[in-house]
């Protein structure tokens, strides 16, 4: 009998939904991830100096982290009013041909805009699966499947990296957006998640009001508290990993850091982390613990990045991985929206919550950008990163647990 119950929990674990979710977010993260590859050698090649590499890469960073942010409302509203595929098939074919166009792209202009649509796109991809993987396991096995599909799904980061070294910058947008639309013919066999089916039909229940996370002060707290929570992802993300080359120029290193070799240790160390995320919080039996101990991680590990005078590439290399384990409570975190909503604002939350982590990016970057004139970049990596923590570490010791959480409810 124990084999037989060791067996199921096997199938369940590596159910259909799980297995696809996770394919799908590989994708997602291939096509998200690669403008900060290819950034310095697709911009150096529609003919910008140096000095407009930064600033231009930083500009169209922005454009498609501002689609995040409004892509996450849109298919998480349609996610809770239509259903987690329909998000899953929508979001998918749209940031596969943005992908493909940004293949022919011609100007910073056009690059703008289409990674703009992009981003629009690439927001619906984690919030429905980890949706629909939360609503389809038992509870005992949430964070072991949410952890396995952003695990796997985050090592598209790594063969985008690869593609890059293989294939010029334009043959690795079309393979990113080719393999989302092979993936669409994966997704036919899946079903919809079953909570979100039995309330589909009831019209009285209202589903997926955005604004209905505003206008409660106890929803407008633990939404606030979500996004605050994985601040510090981003911020080793967004400024650590993708300036690498900038804070590797600071302290002197003297082989050249490549941003595309940072972000691939950085979700190395992710993916390795959110694996493990998903196991530590199953025997701490709390998502607040498992998230804090590895957010503390991250704040020793950006500390000796930023100021403990490391001297070679390689070392820095492997510095950037550790802080991408750090930053593996990824999934724990949008696994903990998912679980701190009711099923008819569930997607939404989910959703959001992580493109809004996402967005704020453009305020970091603004932030960092305005910090260096007048301190040296360390020392601006340095505040905002001090922001980010604080924020960080009050959000999580004072969110309340889901650890073990039924999720048959709903929000009023």
């Amino acid at each position: 009998m124990i084999l037989n119950a060791d067996r199921t929990k096997l199938q369940q674990l590596f159910s259909i939904p799980v297995i696809v979710a996770a394919l799908g977010y590989f994708v997602d993260i291939y096509d998200l991830l690669l403008f900060g590859i290819v950034r310095i050698p697709s911009l150096k090649d529609l003919g910008l100096s140096e000095q407009e590499v930064s600033t231009v890469g930083a500009s169209i960073l922005n454009w498609q982290m501002t689609g995040l942010l409004l892509g996450g409302i849109l298919w998480g509203v349609l996610g809770d009013k239509k259903g987690r595929l329909s998000v899953l098939f929508g979001s998918i074919l749209t940031y596969s041909l943005a992908n493909i166009a940004c293949g022919f792209v011609q100007n910073p202009e056009m690059y703008k805009v289409i990674r703009f649509v992009a981003g629009i796109g690439l927001a619906g991809e984690l919030g429905a699966g980890i949706t629909l993987v939360s609503e389809s396991l038992p509870k005992q096995l949430r964070a072991i499947g949410t952890s396995l599909v952003a695990g796997i799904g985050l090592l598209g980061a790594v063969f985008a990296y690869f593609t890059v070294e293989i294939f010029a910058w334009r043959t690795a947008y079309f393979i990113g957006g080719g393999m989302g639309i092979a993936l669409l013919l994966l997704r036919i066999g899946v079903f919809e998640s079953g909570a979100f089916a039995a309330i589909k039909e009831q019209k009285h229940i209202r589903k997926g009001n955005f604004f209905s996370l505003f206008t409660n002060r106890d929803r407008l707290i633990r939404y606030l508290k979500c996004i605050g929570m994985g601040l510090p992802t981003w911020f080793v993300i967004g400024i650590l990993a993708t300036f690498s080359n900038e804070f590797g120029k600071a302290l002197n290193i003297t082989e050249p850091v490549k941003p595309g070799l940072s972000i691939m240790w950085c979700y190395i160390g992710l993916s390795a982390g959110d694996l493990g995320s998903g196991f530590l919080s199953h025997w701490l039996q709390s998502r607040k613990k498992a998230v804090l101990y590895l957010m503390l991680f991250t704040l020793v590990c950006s500390v000796v990045y930023l100021f403990g005078g490391i001297e070679k590439a390689k070392v820095f290399y492997g510095l950037t991985m550790l802080l991408g384990i750090g930053i593996g409570y990824w999934a724990m975190f949008v696994t903990i929206g998912a679980e701190q909503f009711g099923t008819n604002l569930r997607a939404t939350a989910a959703t959001t919550i992580p493109n809004m982590v996402r967005g704020t990016v453009v305020l970091m970057t603004t932030l960092f950008g305005y910090f260096k004139n007048t301190f040296s970049v360390t020392e601006s990596g340095a505040l905002v990163g001090a922001v980010c923590f604080v924020i960080g570490l009050y959000c999580t010791l004072t969110m309340a647990e889901t650890h073990d959480k039924d999720l048959d409810f709903l929000e009023k």
